[in-house]
């Protein structure tokens, strides 16, 4: 009987079942776990023996190695891991991946009569459908949706499976098919079909399961599995390596130490399996696999593997590193927010790390510029200058950087605490990078008082050395509780911006005393209060981050009413703090 149109159909429909089922459950694995699990990688992978054990932890949990080495590549691309980190990460991933070959060995169970027709794989499913829809439809609470896309996951997948099985029982009774099966026992022609199958697919855990399908035809023999399975292996590192075009040569290193690793362990089995044979003649080779005996010879496939090349990652690297040499650009120091990779994006928990860190150091070059450019007014050089410059261009590559990659965090699903996160990074950005501007106009402003060789009276120069005292200390203050999350320092941050105002008040009547009486001139005025419009602008913007700070812990957006409120009640040791600056940074009488 052959394989008519209907079948097809259905066989397709079957396939595009179980990837969906399979992506669906996956998914609703990453989110119940608090979408941590990629920092889990990133931040507890220390040893190759623990990276291993990550590795098929991780991808055990979102079912898909190639998602796992995805990520990796891009931590390795970003200068987050080293490449002797990731190999471990990826060997595990290859482990972990035939954790769904045991799932779908769950649609060969059968039923019987009575209540042991509960443990059929139709009744399973249909209850696992039943209670994943009403948790995904009628519960408000997101745990217990994501909990039901798990569930319909499973069921979906189930429902593939079977579809497929259905759709392929005809071809038991194919001659033609079994002529085909008969040339894939040889290993070489298994292993290239296995390889190109999985390529077209995507995915190893789908191109196994089809096999797991096509073994309830009862026509799947040992010699058939095994160098297909070997195939699917490598064919699954065709993700990984798709990943690291255009990635540095570390991201390119990792990417293809997947193939290595599985290219290794089909060579190694190969040669030993197939050797080994051609002296003692094995019979279990005729002998007909099912879902079960499929999904162990894959897991002991990858496990074997694994523990093997485990202790020889030093040597794969080295390897790997001969393969793809350095390059003069390689070699140097990549800045900061390359970290920003657009692979993790899919993994919002991952890209909200890096976000932190990536606008900590914005913050740190823009508080530098700060005191570098205080510290040029009176001890101006050109190099000093040109260096501020170069600081500034950073930081607003920083914005651009931080600004487009927060966004497009925005559109995944977060929850509440990455939602907060987020929002308060988006707040902070533009007023850092205000921060960086302000200190390269007071940069400007120490060239035109080197240039035209203005020199401030004594009284002048004291008052000027007060109030950068004060802006130094806010923005210490604001940027220390910004990176650190700190509402105790953030609620200091408005009552010394007020005294930072008041001593800008201050210093501008003084000057035009000092104007009246011939100490100062109208050239020193002009630079005077240029440098006081720069100290007040940068001490609003420590207050609008310190303000979007406490916005975001406490749930408050209106900024404006919050300002109001605290100056009208003087709440949080307003009038304490205010007090304790205004003494600390009181001018001369």
């Amino acid at each position: 009987m052959n394989l008519g149109i209907s079948n097809v159909i259905a066989l397709l429909s079957g396939v595009a079942l179980f990837l969906f089922g399979m992506s669906l459950m996956g998914d609703g694995l990453k989110k119940v776990a608090g979408n941590k699990l990629e920092l889990v990688l990133y931040k507890l992978s220390g040893s190759p023996i623990k990276g291993v054990l990550l590795g098929t932890g991780v991808t055990a949990i979102i079912q898909s190695s190639s998602a796992t080495s995805v990520m990796v590549v891009g931590f390795v691309n970003s200068g987050m891991m080293k490449v002797k980190q990731a190999i471990g990460i990826i060997m595990g991933a290859i482990l972990g991946t035939s954790v769904t070959g045991w799932i779908i060995c769950l649609s060969s169970l059968e039923g019987g009569s009575g209540w042991v027709s509960l443990l059929s794989t139709s009744t399973l499913t249909g209850i696992v459908a039943v209670i994943g829809i009403i948790l995904r439809m009628f519960s408000k609470n997101q745990l217990k949706n994501h909990v039901g896309d798990i569930l319909m996951g499973f069921a979906v997948l189930m429902f593939g499976m079977s579809a497929m099985s259905s759709a392929v029982s005809p071809l038991r009774e194919s001659e033609a098919f079994l002529n085909i099966l008969t040339t894939f026992s040889n290993p070489i022609l298994g292993i290239l079909v296995g390889m190109l199958f999985t390529c077209v697919l995507q995915s190893a855990s789908a191109a196994v399961g089809i096999l797991q399908a096509l073994a309830a035809t009862g026509v799947i023999t040992f010699a058939v599995a095994y160098p297909l399975i070997m195939g699917i292996a490598i064919g699954a590192a065709m993700p990984v390596l798709l990943s690291s075009l255009g990635s540095s040569v570390a991201g390119k290193r990792t990417a293809f130490v997947y193939l290595l690793i599985d290219l290794l362990g089909a060579i190694i089995w190969s040669i030993l399996f197939y050797g080994a044979n051609f002296f003692a003649h094995f019979s279990f080779l005729n002998a007909t696999m099912n879902a079960v005996t499929i999904a162990a010879v894959n897991t002991i496939f990858r496990f074997v593997t694994v523990v093997i090349l485990t202790p020889f990652i030093g040597l794969l690297e080295k390897q790997i590193c001969a393969i793809f040499k350095d390059t003069e650009e390689s070699g140097r120091e990549q800045e900061d927010f390359a970290r920003l990779e657009a692979l993790f994006i899919e993994h919002p928990a991952v890209a909200i790390e890096h976000s932190r860190e990536a606008i900590n150091n914005m913050t740190l070059e823009a508080k530098a510029n700060l005191e570098d450019a205080a510290y040029l007014i009176n001890n101006y050089s050109e190099k000093s200058f040109q260096f501020i410059s170069k600081r500034e261009d950073m930081v607003d590559k920083y914005e651009d950087k931080l600004g487009s990659y927060l966004v497009k965090i925005t559109t995944k699903d977060l929850t509440t605490s990455q939602t907060k996160e987020v929002t308060k990074f988006l707040h902070a950005i533009s007023d850092v990078e205000r921060i960086s501007d302000h200190a390269m106009n007071l940069a400007e402003c120490a060239k035109e008082i080197h240039e035209k060789g203005i020199v401030f009276s004594a009284a002048a120069q004291e008052e000027l050395h007060i109030i950068f005292q004060a802006v130094n200390e806010i923005a210490h203050t604001t940027f220390t509780a910004f990176i650190n999350s700190d509402l105790d320092l953030a609620y200091r941050v408005e009552p010394l911006e007020e005294v930072v105002d008041n001593l800008c008040d201050e210093m501008k009547l003084h000057h035009v005393d000092r104007l009246r009486v011939g100490v100062c001139t109208l050239d020193q005025g002009f630079v005077f209060n240029d440098l006081l419009t720069n100290y007040e602008r940068i001490s609003d913007h420590c207050s609008n981050i310190a303000l979007g700070l406490i916005e975001t812990q406490a749930d408050e957006f209106d900024s404006h009413a919050y300002v109001t409120s605290l100056k009208e009640v003087r709440d949080h040791n307003f009038d304490l703090y205010f007090n304790e600056y205004s003494e600390r940074f009181a001018l001369p009488k």
